[in-house]
């Protein structure tokens, strides 16, 4: 398209220059002409033959013409006859002159005779000729020259975008461990790139998280599901026995009854994350509700003599207590859960350097490192937790409270023990 338009106005911009130039010697020749004819206008009429004739004796190169005609149309004397009327003062060429084609006007004299004034424009037309013979050479020279390095230029870009389609077809297959080239010269191209790979890199991250949720969802119920058939199979060779046949309803009731409750706790999560869940903020007390959540499980921490320690001080926050509640009360039953029989667990709300925060100690097993970022993840559980009852959801939940409070969770290291601590905004 750019080529066509570059060809287009070169064309244009050539003829311009020509009819330019062809208008400019056609206009010199015209004045050359007027002039000669008001120089012979001033000559009285009874003088005007001879100079005409004075004239034409000089015109030894045979270039010039000229010719008086008298009122009744009869040439009087001249090289040049008049074929047909013309417009006084209007030049016209003619194309059968001695030497070639010439340029002739006519004009009055005061006497009514008709005077011709010519003038020979065979060089003239070969000066046209040879502009018009060097514009279209030089135009194709410019084509040429333009064409060669458009050529020479487009390769580098056409490679890159080479590179840029094979990579879109890589990642349109699904490799999204593809990226997008970048030649580091923060061009357009480098820009549709880095975005493009921006775009990718989060489209990636996205399916990886769906096909992680989706595997363990099928890996945590394909167990309880599993019982519910074997229970329903079992049932279907006894149907005789009410006693087995009331047993294995309980059994399979509570299996589904599991799966209806791993359920609920993804669609709550879903709403949590989607920020849907505000309509009950308002301003609340945290240390009357530590206190709370404190109080509701010191008898399970008596059952397992653990010593429960509770500290707190006047914070408020905006927020939703029952959700709040819910969160701590998790965390608290971890790590009641957790906790060495016989040891201790803390819940404190308190404010250092770094900010008010709610801490959740235990002595227990702790977290390595390692796997602290993966437990906060559904239905990831730890090493430790393999063999204590749970769904894996639990701490995901809290993270989905406390991301809709804007608070951030945070595991350490309690030494022994895990510390779970809830950062607190210092506005609230």
């Amino acid at each position: 398209m750019l080529g066509a338009v570059f060809v287009i106005g070169l064309i244009a911009m050539l003829g311009v220059v020509y009819f330019a130039a062809a208008r400019d010697l056609t206009a010199r020749s015209d004045r050359i002409l007027h002039a000669v004819a008001e120089r012979l206008a001033r000559v009285p009429a009874d003088q005007l033959p001879d100079r005409v004739r004075y004239e034409l004796r000089r015109n030894r190169t045979g270039f010039n013409y000229l010719a008086l005609i008298a009122g009744d149309g009869t040439p009087v004397l001249g090289n040049v006859r008049l074929l047909r009327p013309l417009v006084p003062g209007r030049p016209v060429d003619v194309e059968s002159g001695s030497r070639g084609p010439f340029r002739l006007v006519a004009f009055r004299t005061r006497d009514g005779e008709t005077l011709l004034v010519g003038r020979d424009i065979s060089l003239l037309r070969v000066l046209r000729h040879t502009i018009l013979e060097t514009l279209i050479v030089s135009g194709l020279l410019i084509l040429l020259c333009v064409g060669a390095a458009a050529v020479g230029f487009s390769r580098a870009p056409l490679r890159r975008v080479r590179a840029l389609q094979r990579a879109s077809r890589e990642i349109a297959a699904g490799d999204f461990s593809v990226r997008m080239p970048i030649a580091g010269r923060h061009d357009e191209l480098d820009q549709f790139a880095n975005t493009v790979n921006a775009t990718v890199e989060e489209v990636g991250r996205v399916v990886a998280q769906v096909k992680g949720v989706t595997d363990a969802i099928a890996h945590d119920l394909r167990t309880p599901l599993t019982r519910v058939r074997a229970t329903l199979n079992a049932l279907s060779h006894r149907p005789h026995d009410p006693a087995e046949v009331a047993a294995g309803i309980g059994r399979a009731t509570a299996d589904l009854d599991l799966v209806l409750e791993r359920f609920a706790a993804l669609l709550r999560i879903s709403e949590l994350e989607a920020g849907r869940r505000r309509a009950g903020f308002h301003r609340i007390d945290l240390a009357l509700l530590v206190a709370q959540v404190a109080e509701l499980y010191e008898p399970l921490a008596e059952d397992r003599d653990i010593a429960l320690s509770v500290a707190t001080r006047p914070l408020w926050v905006e927020g939703d207590d029952r959700l709040l509640f819910e969160a701590l009360s998790n965390l608290l039953d971890n790590a009641i859960k957790f906790a060495r029989p016989g040891g201790r667990v803390g819940i404190a709300l308190s404010e250092d350097d770094h900010g008010p925060a709610i801490e959740v100690r235990d002595d227990g097993p702790g977290i390595p490192p390692e796997e602290r970022d993966a437990v906060l993840r559904r239905f990831h559980r730890g090493m430790a937790a393999r063999d204590v009852p749970g769904s894996g959801l639990g701490l995901s939940v809290v993270v989905a409270i406390l991301n809709l409070h804007g608070f951030r969770l945070h595991l350490s290291d309690a030494r022994p023990g895990l510390c779970v601590r809830i950062a607190l905004p210092r506005s609230v």
